[in-house]
């Protein structure tokens, strides 16, 4: 957990400018919104590759894996390749949704062996604020790349997974609250919960101007959850389909926790109608 997880609007600027630019990646995604290339196209940091969530970093929908399955990781490493990322180079990634889907590149790209990989602290809008240019078009395509992905570099699991977390760990769902008690349902097959799981909304990860809280911050509010300690009993994070959850592993490990990431989320959990599903405030 010693690695970074965020790169400041500053140190982007000053990378962009040396000998050894990061790759730069924008995952323009959110629920509901299907015009990311477009949004990409209007404008975006200078020399970002676009990278389209549904197809890039997900493969197709399936009841079993949910509506975001992890990528085949030779076909990830094929996208990657096309974004034009070489072996041992650094990776910043950002959209314009507070980095909650950003992260799943930022996750994906971790799990698959890249080293150096970040979110851009405070996503597009804090590049915005900064007043520092953006460009629009869409541009050619970048050189090809050589990385080599091999997986395995975060934890991940299943439903049964899923089970045992909230039965002898701590499992966290990162949905917005009225999702998590099953007050609305707006994509999955049912509406509530994992039995067991606390509710702990990605959006209370961030600050008003859309950074990821300070450490000590996101230590303070996941110990109230749960957490008992970065050494104590194992974490595990689910949402709606892995995407937003990605978000939350990433704020536990600015916390200092490790967790685990149940990828078929809410979305595979739902559409099995032998799993359960609890309703209201409480974890049962």
């Amino acid at each position: 957990m010693s690695e970074r997880v965020t790169t400041s609007v500053a140190e982007l600027d000053a990378l962009l400018r040396s000998d050894r630019p990061p790759l730069l990646l924008d995952v323009r995604w959110a629920l509901g919104d299907p015009h990311g290339r477009d949004h990409y196209v209007d404008g975006h940091i200078p020399g970002a590759v676009y990278v389209d969530l549904d197809t890039e970093l997900a493969a197709p929908a399936s009841p079993e894996g949910g509506r975001h399955p992890l990528p085949d990781l030779g076909e990830l490493e094929t996208a990657a390749r096309a974004w034009g990322l070489t072996e041992g180079q650094q990776v910043v990634v950002y959209d314009d949704l507070g980095n909650t889907a950003a992260a799943r590149a930022w996750w994906l790209l971790r799990y698959a062996g890249v080293a150096e990989v970040t979110l851009l602290d405070g996503a597009l809008g804090a590049w915005r604020a900064a007043g520092l240019p953006l460009e629009s078009g869409l541009p050619e395509d970048p050189a090809p790349g050589d990385v080599v992905l091999k997986g395995g570099g975060l934890p991940v699991t299943d439903a049964d997974g899923a089970v045992e977390l909230a039965a002898h760990g701590l499992l966290l769902d990162a949905r917005a609250g009225e999702r998590y008690r099953g007050e609305v349902e707006p994509v999955d097959p049912r509406a509530g919960h994992i039995p067991g799981a606390v509710s702990a909304p990605t959006g209370e990860n961030l600050a008003a101007d859309g950074t990821f809280l300070p450490p000590e911050a996101l230590r303070e509010r996941f110990v109230k959850l749960g957490a008992a300690s970065p050494e104590g009993g194992p974490i595990g994070v689910y949402c709606g389909s892995g995407v937003t959850a990605a978000h939350q592993v990433a704020a536990l490990h600015l916390a200092g926790f490790e967790a685990t990431l149940f990828a078929g989320s809410w979305s595979a959990w739902s559409a099995d109608p032998a799993r359960p599903a609890a309703t209201g405030p409480l974890p049962s």
